[in-house]
């Protein structure tokens, strides 16, 4: 059995080198893969990650590009540095283990055992087969890239984190019901930029019926991504076709729209485990995030404070049914950053300020 400290400097560099490739693929449902493939000299010879479902697996990929750059046999005797245990079983694609075998490689080396088990043995496929093979390479930093994936399959529901902003007392919007803009273009930027995370956007039917967002993610620049994530709208109302989380369809990459007809966060998220998403933001109103917090189904929050007072009109979430402070959901801060206004923005905003929490009881790898 191998383990992490038989791994040569020049191979946990690789793995550093795996792991930037994995950070390039988009999550879901399966995880960011990177792979490297090293000669016996230490020489790359060729580099691969995942690129979403359906695609190659990181293995596979590196396999497949030293195949084209070096010839049918490049792999013969190589060492793969992955940056997850080489699956084990075949789903839109093959076993990565079997490939490795197949390709003649001589060693491998993975930082974090897959936690999937329809996946996972890869390992005792690859020693059985007379494959050298280390572990637990670097497994922290992998294990930190695929934190909420690896999280959602313990959970086997889709990970949540609900995202708010809020004025410092506490207000989602003013008395008259405004709330364009609560928080900065800062911290517009930056929940675009947690959007891009998530494989899921979801909200409730009262939002799309009164502010009739399109739910999409933005460049700073204001450019869709290419990738979008899933639109979902909760609540048994009937909707519009013509609203626009509906009718628009932003490119190739858009993972298009459902609507989830129930009030029940269980049932909700059971759909969209269904649906292969992983990690659901939460952008709803207070009605629909008082129904997730108070189910105990919120994994993260992320609050964005701007330094306004208000002193009025609708609260951040709705009543939680609780009553004395003793029974008050206490939550623990694990960053916080200020977010500066850029040169181009509004010269009388002032920093906002994003906390990142989660609930005391939580357990995050």
């Amino acid at each position: 059995m191998g383990n992490a400290t038989e791994a040569s400097a020049g191979e946990i560099a690789a793995m550093r080198r795996a792991l930037e490739l994995a950070a390039l693929g988009p999550f879901s449902p399966n995880p960011r893969v990177g792979c490297v493939l090293l000669a016996d000299d230490g020489s790359v010879v060729a580099e691969g990650h995942h690129r979403g479902a359906g695609t190659a697996h990181a293995e596979a990929d590196a396999l497949d590009r030293a195949a084209r750059l070096v010839g049918p046999h490049a792999a013969a005797g190589t060492t793969a540095i992955v940056t997850l245990e080489p699956c084990n079983h075949t789903g839109r694609t093959g076993p990565c283990a079997q490939r490795l075998i197949e390709a003649g490689v001589r060693r491998v080396v993975f930082a974090q055992s897959d936690p999937n088990p329809t996946a996972a043995g890869g390992a005792q496929t690859l020693r059985d087969a007379g494959i050298d093979v280390v572990s637990g390479v670097l497994a922290d930093e992998s294990r930190q890239l695929n934190r909420i994936w690896s999280r959602a399959l313990e959970l086997q529901r889709p990970f949540v984190t609900w995202k708010l902003a809020t004025s410092l007392d506490g207000r989602s919007a003013a008395a008259d019901g405004t709330s364009r803009w609560v928080s900065s273009a800062a911290a517009r930027r930056d929940t675009h930029r947690l959007r891009a995370e998530a494989d899921t956007m979801l909200v409730g039917t009262n939002t799309i019926a009164v502010d009739d967002p399109l739910l999409t993610v933005r460049h700073a620049d204001g450019v869709p991504a290419e990738w979008q994530p899933l639109r979902a709208v909760m609540g048994l109302r009937d909707l519009p076709a013509t609203k626009r989380v509906f009718a628009a369809r932003i490119g190739d990459g858009d993972a298009g729209s459902v609507q989830l007809r129930t009030h029940d966060p269980r049932e909700a998220l059971a759909r969209l485990w269904e649906l292969e998403r992983r990690h659901v933001f939460l952008e709803g109103g207070p009605t629909l995030a008082a129904a997730f917090v108070s189910a105990g189904l919120v994994d993260e929050i992320v609050v964005y404070v701007a330094p306004i007072l208000l002193g009025a009109g609708r609260n951040a979430v709705a009543d939680l049914g609780i009553t004395t402070i003793a029974d008050a959901l206490r939550l623990r801060v694990t960053d916080i950053t200020v977010l500066e206004p850029d040169a181009g923005d509004d010269p009388a905003e002032e920093p906002n300020v994003r906390l990142t929490l989660t609930p005391q009881t939580e357990e995050m790898p």
